[in-house]
C-alpha cells in the first residue's frame, strides 16, 4: 500500500506476519477477510494514516504471512491468531489500540478483545455475528448461503483436495457472489487475492474448521461464564431487511452493553465498496 511500510514481524509461537503500516498517531489494527489479504483495508488505511498508526498484518495462514502446519485444532484458532496480532503490535511499540476486523478478521478481532480487554481499546467488527451465534442461526434450508462454512468443517482431506483443484474459481465465487459494486474490487487486486488463497488452501481450511471447533467451544465457555467485551463496540452489518432472518443488534448486546450497531446499502466487502462510510464509522467509535 503506498505510503505503507510492509515487513515481517514477529508474531505468537514463532510465527511471523507479514504486515503493512503507517501513520503517526493512536493505533489502530485492521484485520482482513477471506478470501482477502490486507490489501482490502488500502483505502481505509490511507484515510487513517492522516492522523493515526494503521497497522494491516496478513492474518497467520493467508497473504504473505507463514502458514505452520498443523499441530491440532489450536493452530489457527483465533485465540492463537488474535495473540499474533497482539505481539506484533507489541513488536511495533504499540501496547494498547483499537481492533477492526472484517469477515474472519472479525472473529479474531472479537477473540482478541475477549482475551485481552487491557490491549483492545474499541472494537469494531464488518459483516460478521460471533462463532457461537453464527452457527446458532444457521438451520434448515436458510443454512444454504453458509454452504463453505460446513464443507471447510469437514475432517482433513476431501476439503483441502476439492478445494485445491478448483482454487480460482472457488474462491473467485465469493469474490464475484459477495460484491454488489464489482468495480470496487479492481482486477489486478482481485488476481492478488486469488494467488494468495491458492498457495494458502490447508491453512484457510483449518481457519474455518477452528470455527466449528475449538473457537465455538472458546465462545461457549465465555457466554457460560459471563464473560463480555468491555470497550466500547461497534457492529457494522449489511441492510437485508426482512431477509436477513435475525436480530443482529439483540445478538450483539449479548456481547457488549456499550453497542453501536450500524446497517450499510453495501455488499460484503464493505471496506472496498463503501469505504468513505466505514471511515466514518471507525472515526465515530475512535471518538467514543
Amino acid at each position: 500500500m503506498n505510503g505503507f511500510t510492509t515487513e515481517r514481524v514477529p508474531a505468537a509461537d514463532g510465527v511471523h506476519l507479514n504486515v503493512a503500516h503507517g501513520g503517526h498517531g493512536t493505533p489502530v489494527v485492521l484485520l482482513h477477510g477471506f478470501p482477502q489479504t490486507h490489501l482490502m483495508w488500502r483505502h481505509v488505511a490511507a484515510d487513517l494514516a492522516g492522523d493515526h498508526h494503521v497497522i494491516c498484518p496478513d492474518l497467520r495462514g493467508y497473504g504473505g504471512s507463514d502458514k505452520p502446519r498443523v499441530t491440532g485444532e489450536e493452530t489457527y484458532g483465533k485465540r492463537a491468531m488474535a495473540a499474533d496480532v497482539v505481539a506484533v503490535a507489541g513488536h511495533l511499540g504499540v501496547d494498547r489500540f483499537a481492533l477492526v476486523g472484517h469477515d474472519r478478521g472479525a472473529l479474531v478481532a472479537v477473540r482478541g478483545a475477549l482475551d485481552h480487554p487491557e490491549t483492545v481499546t474499541h472494537l469494531a467488527t464488518l459483516d460478521v455475528l460471533p462463532t457461537l451465534d453464527m452457527w446458532d442461526i444457521l438451520h434448515g434450508a436458510d443454512a444454504a448461503v453458509a454452504w463453505h462454512l460446513y464443507l471447510m468443517a469437514q475432517p482433513p482431506g476431501l476439503p483441502e483436495q476439492m478445494i485445491t483443484r478448483s482454487a480460482d474459481e472457488f474462491f473467485g465465487h465469493f469474490l464475484d457472489a459477495w460484491v454488489r459494486h464489482p468495480g470496487a474490487i479492481p482486477a489486478d487486486v482481485r488476481a492478488e487475492y486469488l494467488r494468495a488463497s491458492r498457495e494458502a488452501v490447508p491453512s484457510i481450511v483449518a481457519d474455518y474448521r477452528a470455527s466449528a471447533g475449538v473457537d465455538l467451544r472458546h465462545d461457549r465457555a465465555d457466554r457460560d461464564r459471563g464473560r463480555t467485551l468491555r470497550m466500547p463496540v461497534t457492529a457494522v452489518q449489511q441492510s437485508w431487511g426482512d431477509r436477513l432472518g435475525f436480530d443482529g443488534a439483540a445478538l450483539w448486546r449479548r456481547w457488549a452493553t456499550d453497542l453501536e450497531h450500524v446497517t450499510l446499502d453495501a455488499g460484503h466487502f464493505m471496506p472496498e465498496e463503501a469505504p468513505a462510510e466505514i471511515i466514518a464509522v471507525i472515526r465515530s467509535l475512535l471518538g467514543r
